[in-house]
């Protein structure tokens, strides 16, 4: 019978664990303080960051929202972003994104403080994750799918790693946090041939490629465990990037969308945000 790999449970954990800490630090006179930046009015970025804030006081944390116009000029943009860096009361911040198009983003990710960079945009925190360098920041969906793996106590060594989408978000990194604990990992984009012959050779499969249902039955061996990291919108539910209802028949072990990956990564989040403010 499948294993549903509940990303709600991994999340109450690490909620536990993280509220442990914070309190270790009040007790000494610090509250760990999220900031979130905001540029525009764009209404998923700020549902995003309001669901965070609360999150964050539900703990125990505080939260700041940054929120700045779209037509923001890129001088004005960085001279807000140093600001946050020499801000003592904010420990870790994330920028929400799409950032409108007068604004270089990668200029912006070059002059974040790289020990407030709680989401992995620097080039300093990506190169640590590239190099297995455990004291940087990872990105934090990557992340929350080895908080998932470790929790069910799923190991990866000496197994073969299929990840479907190499984004700098998602599969690159976790190639490398993969590749760290002893897996033998292939990474597959749009351009591989026989995708599904590849993914069948999966023991673990992980789903990061942004396009609804596109993993199907037809690309999964039997026994494997798979890790659906999509959140996609399809006749007005929320699917992730496998087709569930085929693949679970076959999987070993699987995430559900809604309450799998997504639902760890906000916990991610704040679990890096006490680590940035512990150093």
């Amino acid at each position: 019978m499948v294993q549903i790999l509940s990303g709600k449970a991994v999340a109450q954990k690490l909620k536990q664990d993280i509220t442990v800490e914070i309190d270790i630090l009040k007790s000494k006179g610090v509250i760990p303080t999220l900031g979130i930046v905001l540029v525009g009015d764009e209404e998923d970025s700020l549902s995003y960051a309001n669901s965070a804030k609360k999150r964050c006081e539900t703990l125990g944390a505080g939260c700041s929202i940054f929120k700045f116009p779209a037509g923001i000029n890129q001088d004005d943009f960085e001279k807000k972003i140093l600001e946050l860096n020499e801000n003592r009361d904010i420990h870790g911040y994330i920028i929400m994104k799409p950032l409108p198009s007068q604004i270089n983003e990668k200029r912006i990710a070059e002059i974040i403080d790289p020990a407030k960079d709680i989401d992995c945009m620097t080039p300093k925190n990506i190169a640590k994750v590239f190099a297995g360098d455990i004291t940087g920041f990872s990105p934090c969906t990557a992340r929350a799918v080895m908080e998932i793996l470790n929790f069910y106590q799923i190991s990866v060594e000496g197994k073969r790693a299929v990840i479907i989408g190499r984004s700098m978000v998602v599969g690159r990194p976790l190639s490398m946090m993969l590749l760290k604990q002893n897996a033998t990992v292939t990474i597959c984009h749009t351009r591989t041939r026989d995708l599904a012959k590849e993914a069948k050779r999966a023991d673990i499969l992980i789903a990061a490629a942004g396009k609804a249902e596109m993993v199907t039955k037809d690309m999964v061996s039997p026994g494997t465990v798979v890790i659906d990291v999509g959140i996609n919108f399809k006749d007005g539910r929320m699917v992730g990037d496998v087709l569930y209802e085929e693949v679970e028949k076959l999987a070993s072990a699987i995430t559900p969308v809604p309450g799998g990956v997504g639902a760890v990564t906000t916990m991610v989040l704040l679990k890096q945000l006490v680590e940035a403010c512990r150093k």
